[in-house]
């Protein structure tokens, strides 16, 4: 779904991204690969989203892992959060996209493609209370990559420690809305045409669908934490179409 000049921001690699962070002719959301429209007025609503889905957030002195901040608002928001309540913010991404952030406070960078943080990984395995991964798992190919993904971060969660993996864009749940009336009128109504959304994901690419979303359910409960499938709020630019997963270890 979406117009052809969406397109651009398909099938987009880390490598990619490190090239568009360095691009001044790109807006801040096309830095991390959306078209302004999806994210331009949002980011408050989403953050907000955030805070009520990793309660330590809103606790004191707390340790943060950020993996994928990239560049827009929303990282900002959650720095400021960070700083108004004493935490510790863990930054993991490009080199190219933590340039954007500036050094100082309690705030430290951890330049690599997730989980190729050696450093980050043994200095703060079971010590890390809240960790956000926001739009960044379907960039994580194929389906062992996204298993040993999840294995990292919630190797990193301390006891009472929460992890939000958010903005899951699921083929399943794109294809069921999508082959609603309503989800039939929003797709005329974003494009402008009457051609029929796309309900066929394509085979041979990596994608999620609902059996890889319940399979990182099961997994991260075999590794001894609690997970649950959660909406996003109807307020955010994709939730009919997207969904989070909150991770908690007891």
């Amino acid at each position: 779904m979406g117009r052809a000049d969406d397109m651009r921001f398909a099938d987009l690699t880390f490598d990619d991204f490190r090239r568009l962070a360095t691009d001044s002719t790109l807006s801040a959301y096309e830095k991390i690969g959306f078209p302004d429209e999806y994210r331009a007025g949002y980011e408050p609503a989403i953050f907000a989203d955030i805070v009520g889905k990793l309660p330590p957030l809103d606790g004191r002195d707390q340790v943060v892992v950020d993996i994928g901040p990239g560049c827009s608002g929303l990282p900002v928001l959650l720095r400021e959060h960070c700083e108004q309540r004493g935490h510790a913010l863990l930054l993991v991404d490009s080199e190219e996209m933590l340039a954007h952030h500036p050094d100082g406070g309690r705030v430290r960078k951890f330049a690599g493609r997730f989980p190729d943080c050696p450093e980050l990984l043994a200095e703060f395995a079971g010590r890390v209370d809240a960790i956000l991964a926001y739009s960044v798992l379907h960039y994580v190919h194929p389906r062992h990559s996204v298993d040993e993904f999840l294995d990292a971060a919630t190797g990193l969660l301390a006891h009472g420690g929460h992890m939000l993996i958010g903005d899951i864009p699921n083929w399943s749940k794109r294809r069921r809305f999508f082959s609603s009336p309503a989800g039939r009128e929003f797709h005329r109504a974003f494009t402008g045409s009457d051609e029929p959304p796309e309900l066929t994901a394509d085979e041979t690419a990596p994608h999620i669908d609902d059996a890889v979303v319940l399979g990182l359910v099961a997994r991260a409960r075999a590794a001894g934490c609690d997970a649950h499938v959660v909406p996003q709020a109807d307020s955010l630019p994709m939730a009919n179409r997207r969904e989070d997963l909150r991770v908690s270890r007891p």
